[in-house]
């Protein structure tokens, strides 16, 4: 296939943390809000006047001040965000908003307010839910006026009347609507689009203004509408990755190199279901819509009770049917506690329950080019081979 013409944009874009399109929202008087969970509702951490920022910590290399201030045995993902923060990497930063989901992140956000790591920012944290009942609702309703839309307003001026989150909500669901388009080439049975290069345009979209992105994400649409594959697939088995956080795309191309083709991601900085549309009506008010969306798609690990356990092994089971893919790669970032449990009890499941083969595996934050990984997607690449002869 010929190479995407903005694929190096989009590259350079995840280089960074304070990317070209964040010091220019930054330049047009934009506040840039550090987020660190995917249960802070992006649509109101992108109201009229701001935009939103996952941290990353791109191109890491020691960990070690990390480290120093939260333990060796804690997720390496949070102790190369503290290390980021302590060299100064989020000082564009004018508030970070932390869930009480994970305790390590927050531990790490933690280290990042008390060390002073990002002057003149403010920290606010919100109780999550851990259940998606209608208790939970109103307790998530309250925790973002108290925690999110109330510090936003009084520190930074946001407006965050009704109307603004409903404009939110629209400017959300036009990147969700792009993704969604791209995606569906991935069903394809020779698709036009692969992993490592889906990976990296859904990456950009929580790292960067969407109002000054979704105009690149529509030239990307365009330019795969008359895209053809290579005639000969060039790849061999097809697999959906699901597991932790991975926001170095370097892993899904890792994989792909082995012979796979990353049809679905179901994990955390992946399109699914993070990047499903919020369908708003005109009676109820948009906080509470949003908030329920936010609870009914949620499918991390930290919902503990047994109906939404189940529900997110049957959600990657289906998604292994409609994307034709040949297994499931679940894979958990070292020390991650929750996808620890997740990844040894549905990796069982989906194989002995579903009949769905699948690689279990755990990985470092840094993979870059892991002979040990890449032994071990070989294996399975050939392993699936095996099962299709």
């Amino acid at each position: 296939m010929r190479d995407l013409s903005q694929l190096y944009a989009f590259e350079k874009l995840l280089d960074e943390a304070n990317n070209e399109l964040v010091r220019a929202g930054v330049v047009r008087g934009l506040h840039p809000i550090g987020s660190v969970c995917s249960l802070a509702p992006e649509p109101l951490l992108n109201l009229p006047g701001c935009f939103s920022v996952r941290l990353r910590a791109p191109r890491t290399g020691s960990i070690d001040i990390g480290t120093y201030y939260m333990s060796s045995l804690l997720c390496e993902c949070c102790r190369a965000i503290l290390e980021r923060a302590v060299e100064g990497g989020y000082q564009f930063l004018d508030c970070i908003i932390a869930p009480d989901a994970c305790s390590q992140m927050n531990r790490c956000v933690e280290n990042i307010e008390h060390l002073n790591c990002i002057e003149d920012a403010f920290v606010s944290y919100f109780d999550a839910p851990m259940k998606s009942d209608d208790t939970a609702l109103r307790h998530y309703v309250r925790q973002m006026q108290a925690h999110v839309l109330k510090p936003l307003h009084e520190k930074l001026g946001v407006d965050i009347s009704d109307e603004s989150i409903r404009k939110a909500v629209e400017q959300h669901n036009q990147v969700c609507n792009i993704l969604q388009e791209l995606s569906e080439y991935r069903k394809e049975v020779n698709p036009r689009i692969t992993g490592y290069e889906f990976a990296v345009l859904c990456t950009a979209t929580y790292c960067c203004p969407k109002e000054l992105l979704i105009e690149k994400l529509t030239a990307v649409a365009e330019e795969l509408k008359t895209r053809e594959p290579d005639a000969e697939p060039a790849f061999r088995v097809k697999v959906v990755v699901a597991g932790s956080e991975i926001d170095d795309p370097s892993l899904i191309q890792l994989m792909e190199e082995t012979g796979a083709r990353v049809v679905a991601d179901r994990f955390c900085f992946g399109s699914l279901p993070e990047r499903e549309p919020i369908v708003l009506n005109s009676t109820e008010e948009a906080l509470t819509q949003v908030c329920r969306h936010y609870l009914k798609i949620g499918k991390c690990p930290r919902y503990m009770n047994a109906e939404k356990v189940l529900e997110r092994q049957e959600y990657v089971r289906q998604l292994v049917q409609e994307y034709h893919a040949d297994g499931v790669i679940y894979q958990q970032m070292k020390f991650c506690d929750y996808w620890g449990y997740e990844r040894a009890y549905a990796s069982k499941n989906m194989r002995e329950m579903y009949g769905v083969p699948t690689l279990s595996i755990d990985r470092p934050y840094v993979t870059g080019n892991s002979g040990q990984l890449r032994t071990r997607f070989q294996a399975f690449v050939e392993s699936l081979e095996i099962k299709k002869l």
